[in-house]
């Protein structure tokens, strides 16, 4: 647990103006995710939203057979709930905490009415849905057109993005099922990476160790969806 709301970093907090932070810090409640936390499941009611910090979760889409994909990333660049502000108030999809750590958590009603004054928070949150679109739309291009060893290096890369930590707790069980894709062809993307010097697996852990040659390992929608979310919400 961390010591206060005030040292947040979660990305979309922190550059607010200092008023509007200071008006959300009463309403912010610091929480430690873990591992395989159910956040929402589908079509349940959104009573609460997060700020990861430290944590990594992702949005997850289940078949009918149980088979699921990850169709989104959120880390300590932006928020989990944006429905709230959509008016919505439901998922489609299940929220599941990936890599655990630390979050702050708020009621949703309360970023309701903070969001309906208008001022900058209403502002980077419209700017970070739309640059979480960009990030949906291109995971699912993405699925279509690229190998699986580029699509392995992008979604290390977010991954790493979310966390900011160099060593990844990651299964081949775990990613294979963001893949949406099977677990012999994430062992042998893994083998193809850690065979050219950019990464180190061992079990349940991957070691991002080149990050610029990962980037050029990439497909392009990493490079894509990055740059938007810089040219959004800097």
């Amino acid at each position: 647990m961390f010591d206060s709301p005030s040292c947040s970093a979660n990305q979309l907090l922190m550059a607010l103006p200092s008023g509007e932070y200071q008006r959300l810090i009463p309403y912010l409640k610091p929480v430690s995710l873990v591992l395989g936390q159910i956040i929402y499941e589908p079509q349940e009611l959104i009573k609460e939203v997060y700020f990861p910090v430290e944590a990594m979760i992702s949005l997850v889409s289940i078949m009918k057979d149980g088979s699921t994909t990850e169709i989104g990333l959120v880390g300590n660049e932006g928020m989990i709930g944006l429905p709230v502000l959509l008016g919505g108030n439901l998922t489609t999809n299940r929220v599941i905490v990936q890599i655990e750590g630390n979050a702050l958590k708020m009621d949703a009603d309360v970023l309701r009415r903070e969001f309906e004054r208008g001022k900058q928070l209403q502002k980077k949150l419209l700017l970070y849905t739309q640059a979480r679109l960009t990030q949906i739309s291109q995971v699912a291009a993405c699925k279509s057109h690229h190998l699986i060893e580029e699509r392995f290096a992008r979604w290390l890369l977010s991954v790493h993005d979310c966390v900011n930590m160099p060593e990844l707790p990651l299964t081949q069980k775990f990613i294979s099922e963001m893949l949406g894709v099977r677990r012999a062809s994430v062992t042998e993307a893994a083998i193809a990476l850690q065979k050219a010097g950019l990464i180190r697996y061992t079990r349940g852990h991957i070691t991002i160790l080149k990050r610029e040659e990962l980037e050029q390992a990439a497909c392009e929608c990493y490079a894509l969806i990055r740059n938007e979310f810089k040219r959004l919400l800097n």
